[in-house]
This record gives structure tokens, sequence and C-alpha cells, in this order.
């Protein structure tokens, strides 16, 4: 199911302009350091990909090969192991070699967590 959202402008304003200083004081001390927003950025934009989603979503279940994950998004091994590069430099994922097959796993728990809360936040 779609949702639609329709709205005036207006609805996103205040009725009446007010500056609540004690909020703002609160949330300057709540704030992060820049670098800490633009790694958190990168991040969701990494996970922001449906490819790279669903990758990560296979990976929760258990290590797999790039050939597995390939045959698994109907996509070249090239294409996913690009894919993977890219998760790997965030951190998402981590590999081992087994011979000369290479998997990968999620990285940590923080990474099952992320996309497990994303899915329960789309499903509300």
């Amino acid at each position: 199911m779609t949702k639609t959202l329709e709205h005036d402008d207006q609805d996103d304003l205040c009725g009446v302009r007010c500056i609540h200083k004690e909020r703002i004081g609160a949330a300057r001390e709540q704030a992060l350091t820049d670098t800490e927003y633009e790694t958190m950025a990168v991040l969701f934009k990494a996970m922001g990909d449906p490819n790279r989603l669903r990758i990560l979503w296979a990976l929760g279940a258990g290590e797999m090969c790039v050939c597995d994950l390939a045959a698994l998004l109907t996509s070249s091994e090239s294409a996913v192991s690009h894919q993977l590069r890219l998760l790997r430099q965030m951190a998402l994922v981590s590999n081992r070699r087994q011979g000369q097959v290479l998997y990968y796993r999620l990285n940590d728990d923080h990474v099952h967590t992320l996309i497990h809360q994303a899915l329960d936040h789309v499903r509300e």
C-alpha cells in the first residue's frame, strides 16, 4: 500500500513565530560533531540502495559468496562485487577467504539491528 502525503505548505509552519531558547540550547548540547553527521549520512546513503539492502538482508541469514549473491539478485558477479566493495568500505560487511572462495557476512550485530529496525518502521 502506497501512502500519499497531500498537504499545504502551511501545514509545516507554526501559526505564530516564536523561539524557544531552552529547546535550542538543549538541542545544541545534544548535537553530534560534523564528522559524525557526515559519516552517518554516508552510512544511510550506502544502505539507501535497494540492491545493497537485498545483499545486507541476505547476509543477515548467514555468510554467502559473491556467486551466491549474484544468483540470488539475478545480477552479474561484477555488479555484486562492486556493491560489496562499497559495503565493506562502510564497515557494513566483512569477508573471509576459504580456499578460492571469498565469503561475506554482516560486519556486526549493529548492521543486523539497523536493517531490522528499518523494516519495523516501514511495516508500522
